[in-house]
């Protein structure tokens, strides 16, 4: 059975620094792209950042700078280290890979880390 698991949110200040963690289980897909994206409350969810197998990176303006997404292929593990956060990247953040397997493709969602800054 696939599934992705996060790790690494948390409450911190303004100006403070994160580092989210997501790994994918499930051998019989290929390797895909994966990402983080994020959702407020009563908000539609919105793409923060994802990067491709090959490591080409795509980032929303809010996350140009202050992001940075990364992954190990080996490991199938992506990161998001985020710095200088504001109290608006509070909502839940969520992980998400696109897969294909025996022709057929999957978008696979993790559970949503809480990331809290508020000082």
């Amino acid at each position: 059975q696939a599934q992705l698991v996060e790790s690494g949110g948390g409450l911190v200040q303004p100006g403070g620094s994160l580092r989210l963690f997501c790994a994918f289980s499930g051998s019989i897909f290929s390797s895909g792209a994966m990402g983080w994206y994020r959702q407020a409350p009563e908000r539609p969810r919105e793409l923060v950042a994802n990067i491709t197998s090959g490591g080409i990176t795509n980032y929303a303006d809010f996350a140009k700078g202050r992001f940075t997404i990364s992954r190990d292929n080996a490991k199938n593990v992506v990161y998001l280290q985020m710095n200088s956060l504001k109290t608006e990247d509070t909502p839940v953040y969520y992980c998400h890979t696109h897969r294909i397997s025996k022709g057929s493709e999957y978008d696979f969602w993790g559970q949503g880390p809480q990331v809290t800054v508020s000082g």
